[in-house]
């Protein structure tokens, strides 16, 4: 091989200097420095690395330069480096449906595990991140009962001492014929049927284009107790609702009494009455439930019933 030792090549005339023919392959051997540092180079259209793991050390290509597969070393992509809302969904890694991103007390970001059906996102407070735990139990509704036929009674139980208090919501009652609303206190042996209650109701009517009239009752040793005196409508569109509040129904040592307030539509529309009423049975007992039926017998063709649990 021949050996050709110079410190300078220019081109003979001219600008242009060319190396070689086409075909032919030159090769800067281990250990040279090629230094183009204060020139400019024309790359070919397509570059070719000899192993694919060449390093192209503190130089800039621009992106719409590069094809294929870029991967850059780990730790290698700073924040700056990515464009803002430039990760999509579907660069991000799988997880478990339902779990939801948020921060340890680290600030590391950390999957909260899906919780079960009915539960909410509950703050941990400060420092913790946030679990699904049950919704606040203060005031639950446990049960409800949809009247939209003839029926004798309506009974709701599930009094023990979980709550406190408990409270009765009564809308849109209907009855078969024109008597008063009465109820019994529930207890384990069924409802409570001896002549010890007690109580009073309180109120005024207004008789369709009349006056407005006192409405007052009071009851000694009788076997129930009432929400109104009047009797309920038995006409949907003139339908009456109450509430009724229990109170710690689960108390051995006391008896047990309820008290609320109602509006009847009387009637059919001929009367309008506001009262408010106060039941107790003269011997203690633990309650377990409330019992509503019509003094004559008669059916209650409609009304949703509702049973709610407070904690005291």
């Amino acid at each position: 091989m021949s050996k050709l030792e110079v410190d300078k090549i220019d081109p003979q005339s001219g600008t242009d200097l060319e190396l070689g023919s086409s075909g032919d392959t030159i090769t800067i051997p281990t250990g040279v420095t090629f230094d183009s540092s204060a020139a400019t180079n024309t790359l070919p259209s397509t570059v070719v690395t000899t192993t694919g793991t060449q390093t192209l050390t503190n130089k800039s290509i621009a992106a719409t330069q590069l094809t294929g597969t870029i991967t850059p070393s780990d730790g290698t992509v700073t924040t700056a480096k990515l464009a803002d809302n430039a990760v999509t969904l579907a660069k991000m890694a799988s997880g478990t449906d339902g779990n939801i991103i948020s921060y340890d007390a680290s600030g590391n970001p950390v999957a909260v595990a899906t919780g079960s059906a009915g539960q909410v996102l509950t703050s941990a407070g400060a420092g913790a991140p946030p679990t699904f735990a049950a919704a606040s139990s203060d005031f639950v509704k446990i049960s409800t009962t949809t009247v939209s036929s003839g029926v004798a009674s309506v009974s709701l139980t599930g009094m023990n001492s979980t709550y406190k208090n408990y409270k009765i919501i009564v809308n849109d009652i209907e009855q078969a014929s024109h008597s008063n609303g009465y109820f019994r206190f529930i207890n384990a042996s069924g409802d409570i049927t001896s002549s010890a209650y007690y109580g009073a109701i309180a109120g005024a009517f207004n008789p369709y284009n009349s006056g407005v009239q006192s409405a007052d009752v009071g009851d000694y040793n009788i076997d129930h107790g009432r929400v109104t005196n009047f009797d309920f409508s038995t006409n949907a569109s003139h339908a009456s609702s109450f509430e009724m509040l229990i109170p710690n129904p689960s108390n051995s040592a006391t008896y047990p009494y309820a008290y609320g307030q109602s509006f009847t539509n009387s009637q059919n529309g001929s009367y309008v009455i506001s009262q408010i009423f106060g039941y107790t049975h003269t011997t203690a007992s633990i309650v377990t439930g409330i019992k509503f039926y019509i003094n004559d017998g008669s059916n209650i063709d409609g009304g949703n019933f509702s049973l709610y649990g407070i904690k005291g």
